[in-house]
């Protein structure tokens, strides 16, 4: 599944990337608040299991809070830029994901600190990939040199 951020949907650069190379692929247009959106989310992905999760700046936010509800369900996190600084910290505190996650974050990015998110990161997830990348929020010169066919598989 791909969880698109705040201000996107699910006909933006990235959704239509993979509407084109992985047909197969679930993508939903995500509304409304957190709250809204994650009621979504959870009903799209009900009975769903060995979800590849990959969420995209507000999207990674809702994909690492779905995580963190159903590891059990997850076999991958891949988040973009995500906003995981957003998220009440005492969401994540004394918290850990065990699910393999990879992080894509510009390091030119001036809508999410680089900072703030790796820190959060390095604590949360147990087996992290983090990449700080020369780009911008919405990583447009990274999108598509991600392996996304190992990541998915």
């Amino acid at each position: 599944i791909f969880i698109h951020g705040l201000e996107s949907g699910n006909q933006g650069t990235k959704s239509v990337y993979f509407r084109e190379h992985f047909p197969g692929m679930i993508i939903p247009l995500f509304t409304g608040d957190l709250d809204s959106r994650m009621a979504e989310l959870r009903r799209v992905l009900a009975g769903e299991t060995q979800i590849r999760l990959v969420g995209s700046s507000f999207g990674g936010l809702m994909a690492t809070l779905f995580c963190l509800e159903a590891p059990e369900r997850v076999k991958r996190l891949i988040l973009l830029a995500p906003a995981l600084n957003l998220a009440n910290r005492a969401l994540f505190k004394d918290r850990t994901v065990s699910v393999p996650a990879w992080v894509y974050h510009g390091r030119q990015d001036e809508v999410i600190p680089l900072a703030e998110v790796e820190s959060i990161a390095s604590s949360l997830f147990e087996i992290l990939s983090f990449n700080a990348v020369d780009d911008d929020h919405f990583l447009h010169k990274t999108f598509r040199t991600i392996d996304w066919s190992g990541l998915l598989a």
